[in-house]
């Protein structure tokens, strides 16, 4: 049986936490180093469909491990998505939001800050709306090559008007 992390649960973090040897082999193939810290973060960054804040992050994992500072979850997020382990998800009413769930998919932000990823059938229908000819467009206007396709829709209140 493969040893598990132990994690406090949260509201917003299911259980589906990585194994232990998952967490290590995955920095292994990104050439991070890995610690305690970096795996506690990143485990329970992965058992969450949440997209939570660095914040958020410490909270959880601060649980199991008192001594951990919100300074090394932030420098652990930076590791983590330099060594392209997860995303950076810019969100204006929240703050930076991060994900470990790398496939292209559609992330539907909502008015008090919350980032939800749209079902998978959904994302597929948007994301392959973008003509490839437009994609390709968008790589010859910037000069970068797109690798990757993400987007984000924002919700307004119900109760705003448009």
């Amino acid at each position: 049986m493969t040893a598990r992390l132990r994690l406090p649960r949260a509201q917003y973090f299911p259980s589906k936490e990585p194994a232990l040897l998952e967490v290590r082999e995955a920095f292994h193939r990104a050439g991070l180093r890995h610690t305690r810290q970096r795996e506690a973060v990143y485990a329970a960054l992965c058992a969450s469909s949440a997209h939570p804040t660095a914040e958020e992050l410490h909270e959880l994992v601060r649980g199991g491990d008192p001594g951990l500072s919100l300074a090394t979850v932030y420098n652990t997020l930076d590791a983590l998505c330099n060594a392209g382990l997860c995303r950076r998800l810019p969100n204006v009413s929240a703050g930076c939001r991060f994900d470990a769930d790398l496939s292209d998919h559609v992330h539907l932000v909502l008015p008090d800050g919350r980032v939800l990823d749209l079902p998978p059938e959904v994302s597929r229908e948007v994301l392959h709306a973008l003509p490839p000819a437009l994609a390709a467009r968008i790589a010859s206007t910037t000069g970068f090559p797109l690798v990757s396709l993400g987007v984000q829709l924002i919700a307004h209140p119900a109760d705003s008007p448009t």
